[in-house]
């Protein structure tokens, strides 16, 4: 008998480092017993002190990842994650429509480090063509605020943001606090037309690298084990939080997530 839940596919890039990207998605997937496949997007050269250097895949390699995989597995749910051009969002984009019950984007912009991972061309496309495609888009506060044009300041403005995100076309929104100050972080998540706000103290670490991959990686194997979207998202956030208490600091820079952890739901 199987040991997985289900199957995930991730579409982003490779962080040699292993905190985050593609490497973060997997670890993941397989903590929460989901079989991981995924379609890579970028080779970058980084480690916990930044970003050396970014190779894109050419076009035609991201779509034979893609049929490969969706022509053979039949994912439950896809997340994409860095797409760094306007060409990648596009074959992406154009493959991924109608193939997938659930898709999970994580319009990942800037890393942790401050490194940019998307081209100033391709913001604009993203918004307009793989956001109305999305049923969850997870943004950090920079990211709304570059999604929306507008100020991302306190709590209500990421509850306009998340609206203004959804009237883009997407389904769902969940719009990260982390980038806050105070002791208590706050997610705000628009699904359905309500808005549900998650609040907990916050972990009192700076080894944060890879977080909003791991999230969205997260609630992308829930979605793919069966789990309702806002079970999903909770689920992933307490997958997250539990993660971050067992952060690894292998580098001399951020370190990242403990991966490897158990959750109630997960039987070992």
């Amino acid at each position: 008998m199987s040991i997985y839940r289900g199957v995930a596919l991730t579409v982003a890039g490779s962080d040699s480092g292993g905190g985050a990207g593609i490497q973060a998605d997997i670890k993941t997937f397989a903590a929460l017993r989901v079989f991981g496949t995924s379609a890579l997007t970028a080779l970058t050269a980084q480690n916990s002190l930044g970003v050396a250097a970014i190779h894109g895949i050419p076009r035609e390699m991201i779509r034979a990842q893609l049929e490969a995989v969706c022509g053979d597995f039949m994912p439950h749910a896809v997340k994409t994650g860095m797409l760094g051009s306007k060409e990648t969002i596009l074959e992406v984009a154009g493959f991924l429509a109608g193939r997938c019950p659930f898709l999970v984007v994580d319009p990942v912009m800037v890393a942790t480090s401050g490194d940019s991972l998307l081209e100033p061309e391709a913001e604009r496309t993203l918004g307009e063509i793989l956001v109305p495609k999305a049923d969850l888009v997870t943004p950090n506060l920079p990211e709304a605020e570059k999604l929306t044009g507008r100020p991302v300041r306190d709590l209500d403005g990421m509850i306009e943001a998340a609206f203004c995100i959804a009237r883009m076309g997407a389904r769902g929104v969940l719009v990260k606090g982390g980038h806050l100050e105070g002791a208590v972080l706050r997610d705000v998540l628009l699904w359905e037309g309500r808005v549900r706000i998650f609040e907990e103290p916050r972990i009192p670490t700076q080894d944060t690298h890879g977080t909003g991959c791991t999230l969205s990686a997260a609630i992308t194997a829930e979605l793919a084990a069966g789990c309702g979207m806002e079970e999903a998202v909770l689920r992933g956030r307490t997958y997250l939080r539990t993660a971050l208490a067992a952060s690894f600091r292998g580098g001399r820079g951020r370190g990242c997530l403990g991966h490897a952890v158990s959750v109630p739901w997960i039987r070992p």
